[in-house]
């Protein structure tokens, strides 16, 4: 009998994102796990997949073992299609040609509205965050998708501060806010994946990882969750995928 491969809590994050992940697309993504995501999609089942960085770099495609630390860094640009400023990239998704935005954040809520400015009081916060870089941008013109460890700290009831849009309120309310389009499609974690109800707007629990129970996930959460009617439970990575996912990154900067 084959003895199921071992993973780490972002291995598996990493992959269950790159999952989501289609032939074809575009795909404007932040450094570390998405960068990462997207990198492995490209390799496992989405050859035609475009890849683009807030530093002006479209259809990047990363060496093995050369994961750039920032979208700034030029090793995002070798063998990519083109590399524009960074106000023209942006361009791009206002144009309406990026299908989907992937990036984490340090909180999230229950209608996936992300906080990566400060943790605390704006007047005297307890930490500082990096803050928006584009991610209000992606945020708010293209359909999202998250990838962040689990912990109740990180999923509350309310954010600090809404640094990249969500859903806001709930309901309409992203729409009445001046956001037509776009939305949070997908949140990814150590323990679940998630969507988004169509009229609520809440975050609902669509699959349950390996070994995870419905109390665990609530326990590490700091809002009551929703459980979709069908919740199925994640096919774990398989051997071809870590393989991979570990040749990408053998220095582990991500996936450790």
């Amino acid at each position: 009998m084959t003895e199921a491969p071992t993973y780490t809590a972002s291995e598996i994050i990493t992959i269950l994102s790159s999952r989501q992940l289609k032939d074809g697309q575009i795909v404007f993504a932040g450094i570390g796990t998405p960068l990462l995501a997207a990198t492995l999609a490209q390799r496992m089942h989405c050859p035609g997949l475009t890849i683009l960085f807030e530093g002006g770099v479209v259809g990047a495609f990363v060496e093995p073992g050369k994961l750039p630390p920032s979208t700034n860094d030029q090793r995002c640009t070798k063998r990519a299609n083109m590399v524009l400023g960074s106000a023209d990239v942006l361009l791009l998704l206002q144009r309406g040609y990026v299908d989907v935005g992937f990036m984490g954040g340090a909180q999230i809520d229950r209608y996936g509205n992300l906080n990566s400015s400060y943790i605390g009081d704006p007047a005297k916060p307890k930490t500082r965050l990096p803050g928006t870089g584009g991610g209000n941008d992606i945020s708010s013109l293209t359909n999202m998708i998250v990838a962040m460890k689990h912990e109740k700290r990180r999923f509350v009831e309310k954010v600090d501060f809404i640094t990249s849009p969500g859903f806001i309120r709930g309901g309409n309310s992203r729409a009445e806010s001046g956001l037509p389009a776009g939305g949070m499609f997908r949140v990814i974690t150590e323990l679940a994946v998630f969507s988004f109800d169509d009229k609520s707007r809440e975050m609902k629990v669509l699959a349950l990882n390996p070994g995870v129970t419905r109390e665990e996930l609530q326990d590490n959460t700091g809002f009551d969750l929703a459980f979709d009617n069908d919740v199925s439970v994640t096919e774990p990575p398989s051997i071809q995928e870590l393989t991979t996912l570990r040749m990408l990154d053998p220095d582990r900067l991500f996936i450790a």
